[in-house]
């Protein structure tokens, strides 16, 4: 089993997540209904759903299962999308903007049910989540989230600056959005349980097969990986969101997607009277700040905390030391304290906020920009794309109307924009 030397890649989900499933690269001439491209939620999720509908499916990994964001991501399974529920009718219409708002306000539903109908190891947790508002612009901000939520008949809940302080351990807040649809897992590990109950429903999966040549057959399309294995398939999935290559076979999906980087830190487990104050009820949360920091506790009680940026260079101490501060100031009894872990990944951003559906080409579809909401949406999308292919649903009937690829403009220097901007806010502020 391949072993990833990068210690700043999944920390510690790579360290605390049950094995992955053997997935060997590819090797020989293989004839498929369906080749996945990618092995994340949207993939994995693909892959399942098509094998238990009866189709053969065959999913192609250029690293390892789970090695994007679906393996690297805070852990929170949230409900719908960042932006505003208003603003999906508005943006998609009303057919598509109500359609996604119901479809993705019951994603965790659909993750948690999986997880129970598959045993999946995973440190699942339905406590709910907690939208922590900054200053008097946030209250006003998850208000009116709360409003409209609650317009559609959502469980969320607005929580007072008192309430907010008992529920998270801090005073910072003046208040929160509890959302009791919603809760936590470990992703990683949520991958490769994916992968394995892909694997038992009779899906294959290959890692470290990198699919490097595309061909329209007529009534195929042959695909080639690095190492000269090939796949006829009637269809194609493509999965690799903000791991696309640039210089891959779909480069435009790239190129539509801004990468937001991410890290987080994790503490040691914290002891029982530490936990007894901080996320008493165990929720995960994340706050309102244009530089938004989030922080949650996995099943061995460890603090989770982090923020926009990338460990590498010199933002590896910035931003870790902006961590012990910022910890400090919302947790004094953990002044002092370090991480056992950080790591870190991209976030896959689009123009307006919302993911895309596209058309490749001929039976090729892919689903990607997910926005820091990748969990619940990439089991939804995955499995949209299996009952598009099954037959069980037609073009009209997706969560999303397809779009063309769309470049975003100065995409290199937005994404500068992002690390600069959270290197300069993390030296030189605490936050709270």
């Amino acid at each position: 089993m391949h072993t990833n030397p990068d210690p700043c890649s999944h920390g510690l989900w790579a360290a605390s997540a049950p094995p992955a499933p053997e997935a060997p690269p590819l090797q020989g001439h293989h004839v498929v209904d369906v080749a996945i491209v990618g092995a994340g939620f949207t993939g994995l999720s693909a892959a399942l759903h098509l094998a238990e509908g009866g189709a053969s499916a065959l999913v192609l990994e250029a690293m390892d299962i789970g090695f994007g964001g679906s393996g690297r991501n805070v852990g929170l399974i949230n409900a719908g999308m960042w932006v505003m529920p208003s603003s999906l009718p508005a943006v998609l219409g009303p057919v598509h903007g109500e359609r996604l708002l119901e479809r993705l306000g019951h994603g965790p539903s659909v993750v948690f049910d999986l997880i129970a109908r598959h045993g999946i190891a995973c440190e699942a947790e339905r406590n709910g989540t907690l939208h922590c508002a900054v200053g008097r612009a946030g209250w006003r901000e998850i208000g009116a989230r709360a409003r409209e939520w609650q317009a559609l008949g959502a469980p969320v809940e607005l929580l007072d600056a008192a309430t907010a302080a008992r529920l998270t351990g801090t005073s910072a807040f003046t208040g929160a959005l509890l959302d009791r649809r919603a809760g936590t897992l470990q992703p990683l590990a949520y991958a490769r349980g994916l992968a394995r109950a892909a694997q038992a429903a009779g899906a294959a999966l290959h890692a470290r097969s990198p699919v490097t040549g595309l061909r329209d057959e007529g009534t195929h399309w042959r695909l080639t990986t690095a190492q000269g294995a090939t796949v006829d398939a009637r269809w194609v999935l493509v999965a690799t969101n903000a791991y696309s290559a640039p210089d891959g076979l779909w480069p435009g999906l790239d190129s539509e997607i801004v990468h937001l980087p991410y890290f987080n830190l994790a503490t040691r487990p914290l002891g029982e009277r530490e936990r007894a104050t901080i996320l008493p009820q165990r929720q995960g949360a994340w706050d309102t700040h244009p530089v938004l920091s989030s922080f949650r506790l996995d099943a061995a009680g460890r603090l989770i905390f982090g923020s926009v940026g990338a460990l590498h260079g010199a933002g590896h101490a910035i931003h870790r030391d902006w961590g012990r501060r910022a910890l400090a100031r919302l947790f004094p009894a953990l002044r002092g304290i370090d991480f056992e872990h950080a790591w870190y990944g991209h976030i896959g951003m689009t123009r307006n906020a919302l993911p895309r559906l596209h058309r490749l080409a001929r039976n090729t579809w892919s689903f990607s920009g997910y926005n820091g909401r990748g969990i619940a949406p990439g089991t939804v999308f995955g499995r949209e794309l299996a009952r598009l292919v099954l037959g069980q649903q037609g073009e009209a009937d997706m969560a999303l109307p397809v779009t063309p690829v769309q470049a975003v403009p100065l995409r290199r220097v937005r994404e500068a924009g992002y690390e600069i901007g959270a290197r300069a806010m993390h030296l030189t502020h605490a936050r709270w």
